[in-house]
């Protein structure tokens, strides 16, 4: 490591459905999401799929095929460009694969990436898929059914605690295109230490945020530029 890589500040990303939702992803929360379409618990949680494979099953084929239509958006992109000046580590509640498309090269998916699934009997046996469809008696390499590589309302988040070793030790805090309301993941905030510098990029106004944070009201792509100002002046 060179003495340039050793002064990189390190800027780490906490992207949430906003960013997407420019790209064309359906959130759940938005005016006209899919809360107005589906039960959240009947097709993100343990339970629902426990009620109904088949229906879980299909929303996710659905939103795998929209997925295959959808292209990054200048707000991934920008967070690439960063990388040629910060130490840029994307912690995504996201499932979709656009920060990879866009090519940021450190990603950390929270709540799973929806291009794979994995084994009912063995949580390790993932397969990566791309934008295909799953069936029901569409099973891993030892017979068991396979289901979205999705974590579900009732289950435990694995990858939090990377995501907090991730954070404590960052010098730029980007809270992007989530209203920070979805726990374990909201709480990442208290991970950051003091010196870090905070910001929240978010179209609408999110109470109760520390007065600390710098806040940006816009949308994903117009508020990365207005941040990638802000990191030129410093």
């Amino acid at each position: 490591m060179n003495n340039a890589q050793l002064n990189t500040k390190k800027l780490v990303v906490l992207s949430g459905a906003g960013i997407s939702a420019e790209s064309g992803i359906k959130t759940f929360r938005d005016m006209g999401g899919l809360w107005e379409t589906f039960d959240v618990m009947e097709v993100a949680s343990i339970n629902g799929w426990h009620a109904n494979k088949k229906l879980v099953l299909q929303f996710y084929n659905d939103r795998r095929a929209q997925l295959a239509h959808c292209e990054p958006n200048e707000g991934h992109t920008i967070l690439t460009e960063l990388e040629r000046n910060f130490d840029v580590h994307v912690i995504t509640q996201n499932v979709d694969n656009l920060h990879e498309r866009a090519g940021s090269s450190k990603i950390l998916h929270l709540h799973g990436e929806l291009t794979k699934v994995r084994s009912t009997y063995d949580a390790e046996d993932i397969y990566d898929i791309g934008y295909k469809a799953i069936q029901t008696g569409d099973t891993c390499d030892n017979g068991h059914q396979l289901r979205p590589h999705i974590v579900w309302f009732g289950e435990a988040v694995p990858n939090m605690t990377e995501a907090i070793q991730t954070i404590q030790d960052a010098d730029i805090f980007l809270i992007i295109g989530t209203s920070l309301s979805v726990y374990p993941a909201a709480g990442l905030l208290h991970y950051a230490p003091a010196s870090c510098k905070t910001y929240l990029i978010d179209p609408h106004i999110i109470e109760h945020i520390p007065k600390s944070i710098t806040t940006i009201q816009e949308n994903a792509s117009s508020g990365m530029k207005t941040f990638r100002k802000m990191l030129k002046k410093k």
